[in-house]
């Protein structure tokens, strides 16, 4: 009985240790995703610890380097953006979510900037968290743009990887020129001018312009 009791316990301990484990990951994650976008990427790790209330030894333990703090902050950011995007997917038919969740993709590409982990070109090694989300983000985006040219707000002829190159350029942009609001949403409705059929293309008022955009 008393090696059954010491087994429960030890197993139970075990959970509860996983447990804080995880809370002390997400809270350095929170933390330092809240510090780097206040004070930059070269605050010391140091830092971050102490505001997230935890040994730096806790943040070394789940994030080895500061890159791999970055990537992590990086990783959840765009598994919020997957999670938003597919919500969005899933609750309206409307042909104003492809121009959202392009939206929501340009403004991730200037934070990637001021977090020094943006990629250098379209096929970068990206690491295989990373690599899986964009592959779940590349499933929303070909979802939405089905969508829209069933409904006929897009092009017949533009194809996944059309619209993958033309958000590449705008985050291109976004990223080098540092575009306030306003300018990424006048930049996405030039591109995606170009994405409808003509007979729609001459009518502000579809979805796409600068004022159909979520601010």
């Amino acid at each position: 009985m008393d090696s059954v009791c010491q087994r429960i316990f030890v197993v139970t301990g075990e959970r509860v240790l996983r447990a804080d484990a995880r809370r002390n990951r997400a809270r350095v994650l929170e933390v330092a995703e809240s510090v780097f976008a206040a004070q930059g990427v070269e605050v010391p790790v140091e830092e971050v610890a102490r505001a997230a209330g935890v040994g730096v030894g806790t943040v070394y333990r789940h994030f080895p380097t500061k890159k791999d703090l970055v990537e992590a902050i990086v990783a959840e950011r765009m598994r919020r953006l997957v999670d938003r995007a597919r919500t969005l997917a899933a609750h309206t038919d409307s042909p104003e979510a492809l121009f959202q969740v392009v939206d929501w993709i340009v403004v991730e590409a200037t934070v990637k900037k001021h977090l020094q982990a943006t990629d250098t070109a379209p096929g970068a090694d990206k690491p295989a968290a990373l690599e899986a989300l964009a592959a779940d983000l590349r499933a929303v985006l070909s979802q939405l743009l089905a969508a829209d040219q069933a409904g006929g707000t897009v092009r017949a002829d533009i194809e996944l990887p059309d619209l993958l190159m033309a958000l590449y350029g705008l985050s291109a942009a976004a990223e080098h020129y540092g575009w306030d609001t306003a300018r990424r949403h006048r930049a996405i409705t030039t591109v995606f001018e170009g994405l409808r059929p003509r007979e729609r293309s001459q009518n502000s008022g579809q979805p796409g312009s600068s004022a159909c955009i979520e601010r």
